[in-house]
């Protein structure tokens, strides 16, 4: 698999996305950039370019990640680690009533939609099990209507239908392999940023609806033990997803 390295900017994300609290004094950063082959020069050029375009906020020698930033960590951290609850067979199912929308106001409720891990079965019609435990939004109702149903039979079809899961497995099996071949500091992070993405899109199905071999789990367990190497170092960090 080939996996392209990260930039400066999207190292520094990867680091600061991932640590909790989110912050980190320079001298860490261009350490731990270091080890990942970026030259300080390049990494202080990237923190002060990152300062001005408002992701992150200075104080003294720390970095720590600005209010926006702030946000999407928090959705990241929700979507990482999805708290399931038992599965009654019942599904949740948002159908679109709302016309004449602007193209960008349906490409921020597809987003949205997809962010809660829900899949459309057809136009306006998005669905998935009712295993997890987070609440929908309160839309407006002449936005979206909100139901509960339980389809007449073979709930794994559906789910298929929905989701590619053999194509989610195969990138994700892909991931594991090389990630364990990996051996220098850069690959190992770039590797472990597309481990995190890919757990992103994990629909977190219940289990009597995935195929055999779901990778997911072995993805998060690969996940933690390269956070315990990063914990080695002396900084706390989870690696995160960033923009390249």
């Amino acid at each position: 698999m080939e996996i392209r390295p990260l930039s400066a900017r999207s190292v520094v994300l990867s680091l600061l996305l991932g640590a909790h609290p989110p912050e980190l004094a320079a001298r860490d950063l261009v350490a731990v950039a270091e080890e990942f082959g970026i030259a300080e020069a390049t990494l202080r050029v990237a923190l002060t370019r990152m300062v001005a375009a408002g992701d992150l906020d200075r104080s003294g020698t720390t970095y720590r990640l600005s209010a926006r930033m702030l946000e999407r960590q928090r959705r990241q951290d929700a979507a990482l680690e999805p708290e399931l609850v038992a599965w009654d067979d019942t599904w949740e199912t948002v159908v679109v009533t709302s016309a004449g929308r602007s193209a960008a106001d349906r490409a921020e409720l597809r987003a949205a939609l997809g962010e809660l891990r829900l899949a459309e079965l057809r136009e306006g019609v998005w669905m998935r099990p009712a295993n997890l435990a987070r609440p929908l939004p309160a839309w407006p109702a002449d936005l979206l209507t909100v139901l509960s149903s339980t389809p007449a039979d073979d709930p794994a079809g559906l789910a298929r239908r929905l989701w590619d899961l053999e194509a989610w497995n195969a990138t994700g099996a892909a991931l594991l392999e090389a990630i364990t071949v990996a051996h220098s500091g850069a690959d190992r992070l770039a590797l472990a940023a597309a481990v995190v993405r890919h757990l992103r899109t994990d629909p977190a199905l219940p289990a009597e609806l995935l195929p055999p071999e779901w990778v997911a789990g072995a993805l998060r367990e690969t996940y933690a033990g390269y956070q315990r190497e990063l914990i080695a170092t002396g900084i706390e960090i989870r690696v995160a997803p960033s923009p390249r």
